[in-house]
């Protein structure tokens, strides 16, 4: 019997199961192992979060009630803004965009010729293998611990900001620019090859007018979430506006600190607007 000639049946009047198609009885069946393997992991999930509940002190959120004055003193603050010191506020900003672009800009650089050599069809095992491992290690650490490391070792100030975010995120962009590379059409590569040219024709004629696309819109994404970064490398006095929230905070102004995320969100915000923009164009 042809399966539609079993569906029509079925459509049509009570059929006995055997009379059914192999092709429909399976289809009828209940997915026990799928259900089994989700249940698993549900199962993994909640014993996960059961274990970690104290360990990760989430037994407190009662000082969320228990502490509701103290609360209320801290929200009353907050919705009150202080803009006594925008002037100091947005040159600061200014400050924190500067390193979110330097640090952006000098990742790209040198994120294109490590992404390609992170990528298997590009380079040789033994050299993605090795160069995978450090960028591994470069976006393993945050951009906070770098941060702290080259405040020590260059001192205070942006360019030590700069630094932790070009080392942290040249480790993300060569992930992402490698394995943009690999997903490639090859046949253009292919093609180039066909008529002599060399390995670095080949690239930058049959790889890089494939990625290209990809990458700005991965560059301009990255470069919006460096500005977010960069905030708060001030807190460790690695320039920026970081450092004015902390001060703020600690001194519990809350209305000084207010002012301060505001003007944060405000600039991420336009920021983000603008990128959007252009990986609309770019894309």
């Amino acid at each position: 019997m042809s399966l539609a000639t079993a569906n029509a049946k079925v459509l049509g009047s009570v059929v006995e199961p055997e009379s059914l198609s192999p092709e429909l009885r399976q289809a009828l069946q209940p997915r026990w192992a799928s259900f089994l393997n989700k249940a698993g992991v549900a199962l993994v999930l909640a014993v996960l979060l059961g274990v970690s509940y104290y360990p990760a002190e989430v037994d407190n959120w009662t000082f969320l009630i228990t502490d509701a004055d103290n609360m209320a003193v801290f929200i009353s603050d907050f919705l009150r803004p202080d803009f006594t010191d925008l002037g100091l506020y947005v040159e600061k900003m200014i400050e924190t965009v500067q390193i979110a672009l330097w640090g952006s800009v000098l990742s790209i650089i040198v994120g294109v010729p490590c992404g390609l050599l992170s990528s298997n069809n590009i380079a040789p095992l033994w050299i993605v293998q090795p160069m995978r491992r450090l960028m591994d290690a470069a976006r393993a650490i945050n951009e906070l611990v770098f941060a702290i490391l080259f405040v020590a070792a260059v001192g205070l100030g942006p360019f030590a900001g700069v630094m932790a975010l070009f080392i942290h995120n040249l480790g993300v962009m060569s992930k992402l620019f490698s394995e943009a590379v690999e997903a490639i059409d090859p046949r253009p590569v292919e093609g180039i090859r066909a008529t002599g040219a060399s390995r670095l024709q080949q690239v930058i004629y049959g790889v890089i007018p494939q990625v290209l696309p990809l990458w700005s819109s991965f560059s301009l994404y990255r470069f919006e979430t460096l500005v977010r970064s960069a905030t708060v490398l001030g807190i460790v006095g690695a320039g920026g506006i970081g450092f004015t929230f902390y001060e703020s905070f600690r001194a519990f102004q809350y209305d000084r600190a207010a002012a301060v995320i505001v003007v944060v969100v405000i600039v991420v915000s336009l920021i983000d607007i603008l990128s959007s923009q252009l990986r609309k164009r770019l894309i």
